[in-house]
């Protein structure tokens, strides 16, 4: 359900201010969920279904880089844009763009390796540059620093246990037999985007089915339980992001 300043609003009734293909297949998907999607006007809530197509977009480019999946001890970065620190984490250097370095990984993704869930912060960094401009974008983010799911605090991300996947959440498989030898696939964090596509850094675009056939190949010798894709739904503060 959509709520638009406490209205209940059906997709039909978006139709001509919503122009883009994409933003009807999400409005539509939201309106099958007994979920209730509160927004103060239409200009947020077309904020929020181009920051998702533009996680989408992100995905697949950062899926198309020659970016490296390894763990936090190999990570590598191009150091003409990156301090690569001792935890495996990049901090950008000092008098370098923001929307600069985040779009070299991009541009020169056989110079970089990293793990999944620094993926996705690149992805949902990305992701923010295309909503909000690369002028806002390097003034807010002036010390960015990619690690985990350390976000700077002008992008919010929260999550919740739900059933309500949408196009560009974040979501999680887990991976609860993981072999000790490979405990950076006790989980894969991916971008939904829709119709059974999850886009993982180290398992590339892929459906469910696959991506859980993957793990359980990475599982300790005799394992009980399969990998499975979790409840759980990360996805940016997009009320706080659509007001820069």
């Amino acid at each position: 359900m959509i709520r638009i300043n406490n209205v209940v609003v059906k997709p039909k009734e978006l139709v001509k201010d919503l122009k883009k293909p994409e933003q009807m297949l999400i409005v539509n998907q939201m309106d099958t969920y007994s979920e209730t999607y509160h927004y103060f006007s239409i200009q947020q809530l077309e904020f929020e279904l181009q920051f998702r197509i533009n996680t989408m977009q992100a995905a697949r480019e950062l899926n198309s880089s020659k970016a490296k999946f390894t763990t936090f001890t190999y990570a590598i970065a191009n150091k003409n844009y990156w301090y690569r620190l001792s935890n495996g984490g990049f901090l950008l250097r000092e008098g370098i763009s923001p929307s600069r370095a985040i779009l070299d990984i991009l541009k020169n993704g056989s110079l970089y390796a990293f793990e999944c869930s620094t993926g996705i912060a690149i992805v949902l960094y990305i992701a923010t540059l295309y909503s909000i401009g690369s002028a806002k974008f390097d003034y807010l983010f002036n010390r960015l620093y990619l690690m985990d799911w350390q976000f700077d605090e002008d992008l919010p991300i929260y999550q919740k246990y739900g059933d309500d996947f949408l196009p560009g959440d974040v979501l999680h498989f887990n991976n609860p037999d993981f072999s000790p030898r490979e405990p950076h696939w006790r989980a894969e964090n991916v971008v939904y985007f829709g119709d059974d596509q999850y886009y993982g850094h180290g398992v590339g675009i892929r459906n469910a089915s696959t991506i859980i056939d993957f793990l359980n190949k990475k599982r300790r010798p005799n394992p009980q339980l399969s990998a499975y894709l979790m409840r759980l739904i990360s996805r940016p503060h997009y009320h706080t992001l659509s007001s820069y």
